[in-house]
């Protein structure tokens, strides 16, 4: 664990998009230490490049929203144009908002927030990232246009848009641990499509649960987990039935589901991270109005903690790195 996180609180920070407010719960006892409003439609938490500060991006409200990770509570606003998403390139100099709504990725300063340049996407709802294993582009998905497109880190510089098949839907996209390969989950084939390390072209695909959504390796890098919502887009209205959602344990050396999470009696999990300890994988139930908790050595559901409606970005903090790049956990 870095030094700069060595006072912050082990908590899981919940962003609930229909009531703007964030619901903190503590990873040991697993009930909620807080509740406050940050803004509207409220997407992630995210921690900053050098760990010491999470920002919840309020996209509704125009504004990023601090919080100290040594107490869990909220600071300062600051104004920034339809944070959706929020990155950090790996050197550290700037942050790069996801402005989803406008089409767009705005290049901050990461230290004063003075906006450098904007680059427009050449897609449509340009959402989730992750950079090559040297740092020198990164991959974005476009989730209404069915894209990727890949970035050059230093300028922002489109260098290529790669169309997935008829329908696809992206959400979350992670390279993988060894570094050769990117994972992009499409929520409306029910699939995670492997893509080059250059980001070039697809190579593969796994069959998953329906709407997957969120990606996230295990803490020994040997699992990645795959967040199955339960329904596609069209049926996104209703509570969960018996059977709906899952996590798919994929095989990273294999590319093979190797097992199999429920949710008992249905639900829709989304988003979230493993515990720094890797012993438990904390998803928000996007659906259903609570966070879930899996045991990851058994796979079974500890707990269901109820919070406000529209749970998203869920960030489990502190985690193990150097630096972060961003999103809900991306850290090198």
């Amino acid at each position: 664990m870095s030094p700069a996180v060595a006072d912050a609180k082990p908590y899981v920070y919940v962003p609930s998009n229909d009531d703007g407010s964030v619901t903190v719960i503590d990873q040991a006892t697993m009930q909620v230490v807080d509740q406050y409003k940050v803004g509207k439609l409220v997407q992630h938490v995210v921690a900053s490049w050098d760990m010491t500060t999470l920002y919840a991006t309020a996209s509704g409200s125009n504004r990023l929203v601090e919080i100290d990770p040594t107490t869990g509570h909220e600071g300062a606003a600051i104004n920034v144009a339809a944070p959706y998403n929020l990155y950090f390139t790996p050197d550290g100099s700037m942050a790069i908002v996801m402005a989803e709504r406008l089409e767009r990725m705005d290049f901050y300063d990461r230290l004063t927030w003075k906006l450098k340049f904007s680059v427009k996407a050449p897609c449509k709802g340009v959402n989730h990232a992750d950079w090559s294993a040297d740092g020198a582009f990164f991959l974005a998905t476009c989730e209404f246009s069915g894209d990727i497109i890949k970035v050059d880190t230093a300028t922002g510089t489109v260098l290529n848009l790669l169309p997935l098949p008829k329908d696809s839907m992206p959400q979350d996209l992670r390279l993988a641990p060894d570094g050769t390969k990117f994972y992009v989950a499409d929520m409306m084939h029910g699939v995670v499509w492997i893509l080059a390390g250059d980001g070039l072209s697809i190579t593969g695909a796994i069959t998953t649960g329906t709407g997957p959504h969120g990606i996230y390796p295990s803490r020994d890098s040997t699992r990645i987990y795959v967040t199955n919502r339960g329904r596609l887009m069209r049926d996104v209205s209703r509570k969960s039935r018996p059977g709906d959602g899952s996590v798919s344990v994929i095989d990273p050396l294999t590319d093979k589901v190797v097992a199999t999470w429920e949710v008992p009696g249905g639900g829709s999990p989304d988003m979230g991270g493993v515990s720094a300890d890797g012993k438990t994988l904390w998803l928000s139930g996007r659906y259903d109005s609570v966070v879930y908790a899996f045991d990851t050595t058994t796979g079974a559901l500890r707990a269901t903690i109820p919070v406000p409606p529209g749970p998203h970005g869920l960030a489990v903090f502190p985690q193990p790195g150097r630096y972060s790049l961003g999103h809900t956990g991306n850290y090198r």
